[in-house]
Order: structure tokens, then sequence, then C-alpha cells
């Protein structure tokens, strides 16, 4: 529509003579987008890309639609036909159009009640489970039909029903899903990182688009899944994210940016795909015939004539048993190629970059790092993160504490949502567990607070998607759908139960169980779609565990007792720090658990609190796998 009609003189007259024209970026203004999104789908009975919304001056929409061209094509009408009739209409019956503005808003704002509330489970758990086993896709993993979009927070659900349950399916689909994805062209395999989703049922033609938030996390679940399974190929993946996040997406203040677009010189997906004879040009004879023959880079192509390389016929453990090679030699000689197919790759015109940097994106980027840093035992990670925290609240935190949404080109702006709250909050809860340092549990706890203040629903519960002090559209919406991004009311309601354990707060105990309560009612009628809200369930009411550990972290004995429990996949137990030096007063004062937690023999010493008794202090590593029977 821009190319066609924005940027098109004729449309531009129609618009300006009787129209306001407003653009609005759904990334920067969210509160917008959601909200008319739904007058859209209320209006229509669909929804999409680019929205079009006609509204009166009171922001009260009548007309909504999606993609219309400049003239009358594909049986749609074209602006050209509509603008003049709908300011005709606006001229000669504008009262007519006001009160269908007004029964526009009235059922937008029934459509909205997200919250209906209702008893919380676990029963909801095994609901969402039996959904989920019947969309399954056995032959290619992921759920539905194409489109396919990755959810990963429905994967990581599913990991926590086999652990909690030990049903072998629930499992086996998140392991079928994962290799699918990452062996399909929806995975970038010369520069790594996920395309936004498949178009297809096998994962083969992605559409070209990489976000931030995708990618953040599916870190998190195939850091989760290596976690459970011991298996090195999902840490591979994760890790090849995390490369090209931090060599591609990253700001010189260490923030992240916010995604890449599908095409480059006017085609979608030119940069990413290849033909055989540009193989050859860049690899020679062998290494491209050995290259094309594992990534089905062939003469007639699999998108539009060129090969977008993928693994799915063939794995290259398949390939080395098929060419008769040794595995370590066929791996060595395709990661060459790699390289040189990515430095020749470089030269070509790269798609647009976002560079907005998202508060709330930023917020999963750093969740996924430090969970990365945990189970793979890597500092560096964590220092990518704790960078990324540090400039979001130097940069995007007004001096009274205020979060901002959005900071590019030196300049941040917007009030702060939601999901900027609730993602950068769970991003710093598993930072702190990364590090210990206390003072990113503290700076959790105050933004957790500042949220409960801004979005609370005193009313019915729940937390509204934009805050109290920000601009006031007809109506404040509640989300509550984990659709492909989860929504903040999910990452609200598992941070606020983490938090109330650490913290020992009853007060806020009481909110974690009335967030659940809120929308138990809206999630009760469709479970499969609210998956970190059933994550943040499966937390509630699970047995809960507490670990703590009495130490100087700088010794190599507490650094093995870390390193044990930080690797496994514990989804529901909190870990916390009791450092028995001049910090140790600030910790006792936040996290009263560890009060009287103290270092035994001068050695590192772990408790593990279940079921709210804790057992006995253990200061060997044997003693510690068979407390917690990893």
């Amino acid at each position: 529509m821009e190319r066609e009609s924005f940027e098109d003189e004729e449309v531009a007259g129609l618009l300006n003579h009787d129209f306001i024209s407003i653009k609005v970026d759904r990334e920067e203004r969210p509160d917008i987008d959601h909200l008319y999104m739904s007058v859209c789908q209320a209006l229509t009975g669909q929804g999409g890309w680019p929205l079009t919304i006609i509204m009166t001056p009171e922001k009260k929409p009548f007309f909504a639609g999606t993609y219309f061209p400049k003239g009358r094509k594909y049986g749609r009408k074209g602006l050209m036909e509509l603008l003049p009739q709908i300011a005709d209409k606006w001229k000669e019956e504008r009262e007519n159009i006001v009160e269908i503005s007004h029964q526009v808003v009235s059922e937008t704002q029934s459509r909205l009640i997200a919250n209906l509330e209702g008893e919380i489970s676990a029963e909801l758990l095994d609901r969402a489970f039996r959904i989920y086993e019947r969309l399954f896709d056995a032959e290619h993993g992921g759920f539905g039909d194409a489109p396919k979009f990755p959810t990963s927070h429905n994967l990581s659900l599913l990991l926590r029903y086999y652990k909690r349950t030990g049903n072998e399916q629930a499992l086996a689909m998140v392991e079928k899903t994962l290799e699918g994805m990452s062996r399909g062209g929806m995975y970038d395999h010369i520069g790594f990182g996920f395309a936004r989703y498949s178009t297809d049922e096998k994962w083969l033609v992605p559409h070209f688009e990489k976000m931030l938030y995708d990618n953040a996390l599916l870190t998190m679940t195939y850091i989760e899944a290596y976690q459970l399974t011991g298996k090195q190929a999902y840490a591979e993946v994760a890790e090849q994210i995390i490369q090209y996040i931090v060599r591609d997406m990253t700001d010189e203040g260490g923030a992240f940016y916010s995604a890449e677009d599908a095409d480059s010189e006017g085609e979608e997906g030119k940069f990413y795909v290849w033909r055989p004879s540009e193989i050859r040009e860049v690899l020679g004879e062998d290494e491209s015939e050995l290259y094309c023959r594992v990534y089905n880079i062939t003469e007639e192509g699999n998108f539009e004539g060129h090969s977008i390389p993928n693994l799915i016929e063939m794995t290259v453990e398949d390939a080395a048993r098929r060419m008769n090679m040794p595995l370590a030699e066929l791996v060595e000689r395709l990661e060459a190629s790699r390289n040189k197919l990515f430095e020749h790759r470089e030269r070509r015109i790269h798609p647009h970059k976002d560079d907005k940097i998202l508060t709330s994106w930023n917020g999963l980027m750093i969740m996924a790092l430090a969970k990365a840093a945990k189970a793979l035992q890597k500092p560096e990670y964590a220092q990518a993160a704790r960078r990324a925290a540090g400039f979001i609240l130097q940069e995007l935190r007004r001096e009274d504490g205020r979060l901002l949404a959005r900071y590019r080109d030196g300049e941040a702006a917007y009030l702060g949502y939601l999901d900027d709250y609730a993602f950068l909050v769970w991003g710093l809860i598993e930072l702190y567990e990364a590090t210990f340092e206390l003072e990113l549990l503290q700076t959790a706890v105050e933004l957790n607070e500042d949220m409960l203040r801004l979005f609370w629903d005193e009313e019915k519960g729940g937390c509204f998607f934009y805050g109290s002090d920000g601009e006031q559209l007809f109506t404040r919406p509640k989300e509550i759908y984990d659709g492909a991004m989860p929504s903040g009311n999910s990452a609200a309601a598992l941070n606020m139960a983490k938090l109330a354990r650490y913290t020992f707060n009853a007060e806020l105990s009481q909110k974690a169980d009335e967030q659940l309560k809120a929308f138990a009612g809206s999630v009760e009628k469709y479970p499969s779609g609210h998956a970190l809200f059933l994550m943040a369930l499966d937390f509630t009411v699970s047995a809960p565990m507490e670990i703590v550990l009495a130490g100087d972290p700088r010794k190599p004995d507490m650094q093995q007792m870390i390193a044990k429990l930080q690797t496994k996949f514990l989804p529901n137990a909190i870990m916390m720090l009791h450092p028995m030096d001049g910090q140790a007063d600030a910790v006792r004062s936040l996290i009263p658990l560890v009060q009287d937690k103290v270092q035994l023999g001068g050695r590192a010493t772990a408790y593990i609190c279940e079921n709210f008794a804790c057992h006995s202090p253990v200061t060997d590593l044997d003693e510690l796998d068979d407390e917690m029977q990893l």
C-alpha cells in the first residue's frame, strides 16, 4: 500500500483533501495496534496487516479493512473509489456514521473483556496437552496446517508437562518440532537465526523476515530441550541463534535491534537463496557438489527457481552414512564451506534492518541469554545480557523510574506498556539466577511494583495493556492470548509467583493468585492458546522448590555446585545465593529465606527446600545429586 497508494499523488490528494492520515508503527504503539485490530476483527470477521481504519475525530472507528489497492483489483475496492464514497457519507450522513462508531466501540469493548474469571487447576494443563496432541503434525512437527509459526512457548510448556507427568508423547512432539524447524529452510543454515514463520507444512519456505522476539523465545526452548535431554544438537542451534543476534542484531551500546526485512532489492528472500552455479563459483567443483547434495541446492530449485538451503530430506548424519565418510570430516568440510558462503553472501545487498530497540523484545532476549549462560556455563552470554539490561535501564528508564518502550538514534519515546515491564522483569529474574547480582533482583522487584501501580485493574484483577498515565484510547484492553509472542499478563503471572517466593511477600503471592484467577475463565475456553500462562500455572501448582547456596561464588567448590544446578532443567525451582560477605545483609533483607542458611565448615553449602520444608544441608556434589535426584 505504501508503494501503490501512499506515495501516489492521486491517492495522496484524496487523503489530504478529506482525511487526516496517521501512519502507526505497530511495534512502537502496540496499544493502538491491539485495539484497532480488534475493531477490524469485530467489523470484518478477520484481521491482518496492513491494517486500515477510518474513525471519527473522537477516535471512534466506523470502517476497517486490511489491504486496499489504488484501483479496484483482486475483487477488492480501490482507494480511489472508496475514499470519495466515505467522504460523501461523512458529509451527508454524519449522525448515522457517529451512531455506527458508538456501536463498533461497544462491540469491541465486549470482545476485549479477556479476563473472564474462573477457578484454576492443574487439569487445564491436561486439557492443553490433549489439544496439542490432536493438532500435532506427526510427519513434520509443529501444530496445525500451513502457515506454521514456531510459537516456541507451546513447546516449553510441553517440556514442563513431560517433567510433571512423564508423558513420552509430550517430549516426542517437542523433539520432532525442534528438529523439523532447525532442518528446514525457516532456519538460516548459512548465517543462523530463524525466520518468522514457514509458509508450508514442511518448514521449507519461510517468510524471510527475522524477528528478535522469535529468536529469543526459540533460544529459550532449544536451551530447555538441551537441559532436559542432554542432546548437543539443541545446544548448537541455541548457540548459533545467539551468534547471529550478537553479530548482526546488537547495537554498539549492547541492546538488540528489532528485525530484519524479508526482501532486498525488492524481492522477498533474494538475500538468502542460491543457485548451484553460484555455489560452484564460491567453493569450487568438489566442495560445491558436496554442499549442494547435502543442503538440497538444485538446478530446478525449491523457491521460484532458486534454492533455500535445508536438511529436510537428509541430515548431515544421513549424508555421512550415504557417502561412507566419517561424520567429523563431513562436518568440518561443510563448516568450512558455510564460512566461505557466508562471507560471499555478506557482499550481497542486505535486507533492511529495523534498528529500533524495543524494551519488551530486549527483555525476552535478556531472558534467553541468561538461560543459555546457565545451561551452557558460558558467562559471556550473561555478560551480553547484562550489557543489554544496562542499556535499557540507562536509556529507556526516566529519572522517575518510568520505563519507555522504544529507543532509536538517541531518542527514547512512548510510555512503556505491560509487555515492556513484564518481559524485562522476566529477563532480570533469569539474569539474577545466572549471575547472582543482587541489584538485578532488586530492580526486578521495583519494576514489578511499578507495573502493578500503573497497570493493575483494582476492580477485576489482571493488568491492562497500557498504563493509567498513558494516552487513553476508547477502552483499556487486556491481552492474555499467547500467540506468536506471549502476552504480558502471562509473563506477569510467572514473575509475580517467582518474586513472591524470593521476597517472601504474602501480598504479592495473593496478587499472583488473583492474576491467574482473573483470566482462568478465558484460558479455560482455549487452553492451548495460553502456553506461557499455563507455564505460570504449572509453576504455581507444582511443589515449590527453593535452592539456597551459601558460600563464596569465586571459589571452585561453589562454582562447581552452581554449575551442577544451573545446567539442569528445573523450571519450577528458584535459586539464590547467600554470599557470606559484605553483601550478605542486603541479600538477607531482600531474600528472607537465606537468613539461617549459612556455609558449613568453610565449604560451599546447598539447602534444598521443597513443599515449605528444607532438607539437611549438603556440601558434597555427589550428595547434591542424590538430594536433587539429578
